[in-house]
């Protein structure tokens, strides 16, 4: 019968501390993976309020060319923190739609239009603090010839 001999070797397989040593990488590495998953979404809704903010702009922008001449004598303008007028004139009805847009999809969401010398400039600012982590007041503003 053969004689079947042991070889000894020192380690075979992995021990408990290299199992620990890569499950403690591995977590490392999620939980940051993780922290970047939360700075893309705050960035992501902060794109969204700018983009929602730009259309606000380009629709006042629209309403003001139909209705060219009383825009450019200034008809549209109106402040920041003047509310709604209250009448059923054409320019009224688009300013009261345009702020209730605004308000409506931005938070703390207002609207100003000034008009002077032919240059139209519709500026939107809200709050964008839950997408910069503080109170951070943002603000989109164009100006343009009717």
């Amino acid at each position: 019968m053969p004689v079947i001999k042991k070889i000894r070797t020192r380690q075979s397989g992995f021990s408990l501390i290299e199992v620990m040593v890569a499950v403690f990488v591995l977590a490392i590495g999620l939980l940051g993976l993780a922290g970047l998953q939360v700075t893309s979404l705050k960035s992501n809704h902060s794109a969204q309020l700018r983009t929602e903010a730009v259309i606000h702009v380009y629709d006042i922008i629209d309403r003001m060319r139909v209705n060219k001449l009383v825009a450019q004598a200034g008809g549209y303008d109106i402040a920041l923190a003047t509310p709604s007028p209250v009448s059923a004139s054409v320019v009224d009805t688009d300013r009261v739609a345009w702020k209730a847009a605004i308000a409506a999809s931005l938070p703390g969401g207002a609207g100003a239009i000034v008009t002077a010398t032919g240059v139209t400039t519709i500026t939107i600012q809200w709050d964008d603090s839950r997408g910069t982590g503080g109170s951070n007041t943002q603000r989109f503003s164009i100006s343009t010839e009717l």
